[in-house]
């Protein structure tokens, strides 16, 4: 078996969410998570792109998305892309 990059979108519930804050709790909650950036969306919104390695059993993709919609301040995450590593 090998490993799987998982690239996500997490989006804040608003532009008054603390990035900063979200980004050290994402960290936290989710030790495999390799890079993290912001991307503008608008009005002040902005975006977090985030990778994670994982293995490429079944679920471990799916259980990092339900765990960045469980953190507060996150309105939704959704995986953009997959790719073996």
């Amino acid at each position: 078996m090998g490993n799987v990059a998982v690239i996500l979108r997490v989006m804040p519930e608003s532009p008054e969410v603390d990035i900063e804050g979200l980004k050290n709790e994402i960290r936290e909650k989710i030790p495999t998570v390799m890079e993290i950036k912001e991307e503008p969306i608008g009005f002040g919104l902005k975006a977090l792109k985030l990778v994670a390695v994982v293995g490429d059993r079944a679920g471990e993709s799916d259980a990092i998305e339900e765990t960045l919609t469980r953190i507060k301040g996150v309105e939704r995450a959704e995986i953009i892309e997959l790719t073996l590593t």
